[in-house]
This record gives C-alpha cells, structure tokens and sequence, in this order.
C-alpha cells in the first residue's frame, strides 16, 4: 500500500514540476492524471505481489538520497566526457568491468543497470546469470574495484534487507542467500 501511495504522490509531485506550478487545482489534476494512468497501466506499473510495506517504506524514504547519489555520479561522468572530448583529458583504459552479483535478487539488479547507465561514460552492456556477473562498459575501466564500489552503494540503496530471502525470489535465487 505504500508503494502504491509513494506512486501516486511521486507522479503528482511529478506533474506539478512539469507544469511549474503547485497551486491546489494542479496538484488535484496531476493526482487525478496520476490516478488514471496508474489504473490503466497498473500491470506494468505494480508488482505481483505488492512488495512488502517495510521495502516499499524504504524506497520511499531513500529516494532523495539516491536522487542525490545520481545527481552526482551523472555529474561527475559529464565532466570526464567533457574532458575527454576535449583532449585535455586522456583515454587511459576504456573496457568491460565485472560487477558480481552475489545475493543481489532481479529486484536489485535490473534497476542497478540502469542508474549504472544513466551516468555518462558508463553502459550496463549485459546480465550474465548463469556466471552470476553484471558487464558494464566505462571510459575509465583502470580501477574496477571503484566501479564494483560505486554500484554497490546503488544497491544498498535499492535492496532492503539484500542478504535476507524477499518474498518474491526464485527458490534458486534464496539458496544463493548467505543468511538463507
């Protein structure tokens, strides 16, 4: 349930932005548009079954440190393009990084992918599950262990209770769970 009201109040925070105005009757129309669209694209948009409210409060509460996580990785990933296309910064070791996925459920690691690839200079280019490991493509693959790092905190973030079974995983993805 509070998923579905983090939705809906994130959509109308959403629109109210858009049309640069939280007067009383935007904010009623973008929760009124919000409520429209979630019911007609509500297979796609929620999960079955509902995440749990505690992971659902959760992502909630963590969405403005990781909007702030993303700010600046995209930051930063525009100032080494930048540099980089300029010449005055050089093409050291561009390559393909590694990133186990350990316990990491589907949950985890499809979103992990895209904010990965939301930063320029870097691209999710694959999900090899049967190896268990994640292949991204940076401009600067010289210290891989900082790229592992850097989205290992994305999933900190993302993955309430990671190393603990969430209900909707395969029952090979709880046996990969160390505390399972």
């Amino acid at each position: 349930m509070i998923l579905l009201i983090g939705l809906l109040l994130g959509s109308t925070a959403v629109f109210a932005m858009m049309v640069a105005s939280f007067s009383w009757q935007n904010l009623v129309l973008g929760f009124a548009i919000a409520s429209a669209l979630t019911w007609m694209f509500r297979k796609q948009v929620i999960p079955k079954p509902l995440p749990p409210n505690d992971l659902a409060a959760h992502l909630v509460i963590y969405s403005p440190k990781l909007a702030w996580y993303l700010f600046v990785d995209i930051m930063k990933g525009t100032w080494i393009m930048i540099l980089t296309t300029l010449g005055l910064r050089p093409l050291n070791k561009p390559g393909i990084v590694r990133i186990p996925l350990h316990t990491h459920s589907p949950f985890g690691v499809g979103p992990v992918g895209y904010f990965i690839t939301l930063s320029p200079g870097s691209f999710m280019v694959d999900i090899d599950w049967d190896e268990g490991v994640m292949l991204v493509h940076v401009i600067d693959a010289s210290d891989p262990d900082q790229v592992r790092k850097d989205a290992e905190k994305y999933y900190k973030l993302w993955e309430y209770g990671r190393h603990v079974p969430l209900p909707w995983m395969s029952p090979e993805d709880k046996e990969r769970t160390p505390d399972a």
